[in-house]
């Protein structure tokens, strides 16, 4: 009845749309509020962003009958492991099997590089967690989704300081940013870096922290898009390098709502960003199918493009 195959050009606008449709429809039946708040065809964003980090990664599972998309998902080969993007089934079709033939695809993708897979999924979701959990993914940290409603006129200061300098990052950080990365989450994915930091879509700041010896202790990434205003990804080696990265790229958004995750085990961290004027609005799983190196120092991930 469905038949799978690589997600094509063509199919950009009608994947955006099962984006929004699926997403919005999921969280209003069982938060009563919609995830999306722009056009449908926004959420193309998820589809450009991908295939220009990864052509030939996105699959779409479709209706043998009359073509139909019924299914979509993205998926991330990296240096040390694999990445599981945003998945996404039609209404109508829930309970077809679709999530698990996709999710079985990219299983055997990850098997095949002897790579771990690696996603960040809703804590809210049983019926997603139930996939995952059955198919031997297990939950190595929680983390907190939280919203600030940046005022126009800024943040006001906190009493966080950080013995250094936060900066916009540029190539020649590119190196320091890998090895830190490997250092705190034994992860590396030095494309994702480039990419965010040529920025060719005009979308993305990357900022670097700079401690008091001159060297980078942290980076993190922000994207503002109608379909995607996230602060993220980033690692940071300490507390305070995190709240000042967090705090600059907070700044970017003013008169606007941008949400962000943070490991709930950071109680510090946490507590800054409640006197940021953060609030709770979800919370996500960082999950691995293989082996996770814990982490050294702070990881904030993200969903897009999806990183853990």
């Amino acid at each position: 009845m469905f038949k799978m195959r690589l997600m094509k050009a063509t199919d950009f606008d009608a994947v955006a749309e099962l984006i929004f449709l699926s997403t919005n429809a999921w969280y209003q039946k069982h938060l009563g509020h919609a995830i999306f708040q722009c056009r449908p065809l926004d959420c193309r964003l998820f589809c450009e962003v991908y295939d220009d980090l990864d052509p030939d990664c996105g699959l779409v599972l479709e209706h043998s009958h009359n073509g139909m998309i019924v299914g979509s998902c993205f998926f991330h080969p990296r240096e040390t492991h694999v990445s599981l993007g945003i998945m996404n089934v039609h209404p109508n079709y829930f309970g077809h099997g679709i999530a698990g033939r996709l999710l079985q695809r990219i299983i055997d993708e990850a098997d095949n590089r002897d790579l771990p897979l690696r996603l960040v999924s809703s804590a809210l979701n049983l019926d997603s967690f139930s996939l995952y959990n059955r198919n031997g993914f297990v939950p190595f940290c929680l983390y907190q989704d939280m919203v600030v409603n940046v005022p126009e006129e800024g943040l006001p200061e906190t009493a966080w300081k950080y013995p250094g300098t936060v900066r916009e990052a540029g190539p020649a950080d590119l190196l320091a940013m890998g090895r830190l990365e490997f250092e705190v989450s034994g992860i590396s994915r030095e494309r994702d870096y480039c990419y965010f930091i040529e920025n060719s879509t005009g979308i993305w700041k990357t900022l670097v922290s700079v401690n008091d010896e001159g060297e980078v202790d942290g980076f993190l990434t922000s994207v503002d898009h109608p379909a995607s205003r996230l602060i993220g990804p980033g690692v940071m080696l300490t507390p305070a390098a995190a709240a000042a990265l967090l705090r600059a790229q907070l700044d970017r958004f003013r008169g606007k709502s941008v949400v962000f995750l943070l490991p709930s085990g950071e109680a510090d961290l946490v507590k800054a960003a409640y006197a940021l004027g953060a609030r709770n609005c979800e919370l996500h799983l960082g999950q691995v199918r293989g082996i996770a190196q814990p982490v050294s120092g702070i990881a904030m991930p993200t969903f897009l493009p999806e990183s853990a």
